[in-house]
């Protein structure tokens, strides 16, 4: 199955989605990450991505598109894909529709994490990311344990997205590109609204149940 993981800046997509591929052996396809790959790599687009970012701004649909076509023609993500940061707007989910015939596929849900702003804002600035594993943790509410976490914690750091300055950008952003998808996924009957605001457990268990209720 294909499943498509919404939410807000700091909803906990990322968190969420690494539960989803432990248990249900998907594969996580953050556009976000692909995105800082690039930049890590020092590429020229990577450079354009990079400019784009530390504005708060999001990068064009072809960029997005492209990196996406690379994904969906490989056999080893065939149906079993969780996007998590995409589609961000209309023309990229009506865009990923097309696609996901192209190669003979098909979105089986979609899952939005519903949070308040305050309660988000709490998140993104106290997330921290391992540059080595790719795990996703938070000092304030789910700082890293030795039972889940075997890095050092040196590898622990803030993404260079994640400032206070370029919050409002991205939250603007969401609001106009990327709410009026829901309604485009809740017309196809796929869309399942999730409480973001609980704690990791709980919301997950709730995850799991939607997921569960897919394969049967």
């Amino acid at each position: 199955m294909n499943i498509i993981l919404f939410g807000p800046p700091g909803a906990g997509k990322g968190t969420q989605a690494d539960k989803i591929v432990k248990n249900f052996n998907l594969y996580k396809i953050s556009t976000g990450d692909l995105l800082r790959e690039e930049i890590k790599n020092n590429t020229a687009l990577g450079e354009k991505i990079k400019s784009k970012i530390d504005r708060g701004l999001l990068v064009s649909d072809d960029i997005i598109n492209n990196l996406i076509i690379k994904i969906l023609s490989k056999k080893k993500y065939y149906n079993s894909i969780i996007f998590d940061g995409y589609p961000r707007n209309l023309d990229q989910a009506k865009n990923l529709d097309l696609l996901v015939k192209k190669y003979h596929q098909k979105i089986s849900c979609a899952l939005n994490l519903n949070a308040d702003k305050k309660t988000l804002i709490n998140r993104i600035l106290g997330r921290l990311v391992c540059t080595k594993c790719g795990l996703i943790f938070n000092k304030n509410f789910n700082p890293p344990v030795k039972k889940e976490y075997k890095c050092n914690l040196k590898h622990l750091t803030t993404r260079m997205d994640d400032k206070e300055e370029t919050i409002s950008n991205r939250f603007e952003a969401y609001a106009k590109k990327t709410l009026p998808i829901l309604n485009y996924y809740a017309d196809q009957k796929i869309l399942h609204k999730v409480d973001g605001t609980r704690e990791i457990s709980q919301i997950y268990d709730e995850i799991r149940s939607i997921i569960a209720s897919l394969e049967t």
